[in-house]
């Protein structure tokens, strides 16, 4: 992947309602409401970096995709899953962008996915 496709998903990222962007440790992430749901970043050699939290499919995106694998620090264990995409391998970006829509809905508020539904009800990332 490349820079304009990590930019792509950053700027998906910070359409949500609440969203908003930091830099904690030094990395990019898109938080709501304090809250951390994606992580995005270009490596140096071009590797696209993800984070995100998928609690229900988890299981399902580690095995269905090598390029994943469950977030460290204890992370994994809840549902968070990381993505290492390297520059030459082809990934359909609007799956990505899914994993961003699932995560931020498993993060926000109930009151933030209700303003989502109600400004995009057709919204799947």
């Amino acid at each position: 992947m490349e820079r304009d496709a990590a930019d792509r998903l950053l700027a998906a990222a910070l359409t949500y309602p609440g969203a908003h962007e930091d830099h904690p440790w030094g990395d990019t992430v898109v938080k709501v409401d304090g809250k951390i749901f994606v992580f995005v970043d270009l490596s140096a050699d071009e590797t696209l970096r993800l984070t995100v939290k998928l609690p229900d499919r988890a299981a399902q995106v580690l095995q269905d995709h090598a390029f994943t694998s469950p977030t460290g620090y204890g992370l994994g264990k809840w549902g968070w899953v990381s993505c290492a995409i390297p520059r030459d391998l082809q990934v359909d970006e609007s799956m990505l962008r899914e994993w961003i829509d699932l995560s931020y809905r498993s993060i926000a508020k109930k009151r933030r996915v209700k303003e989502l539904e109600a400004s995009t009800p057709q919204r799947t990332g």
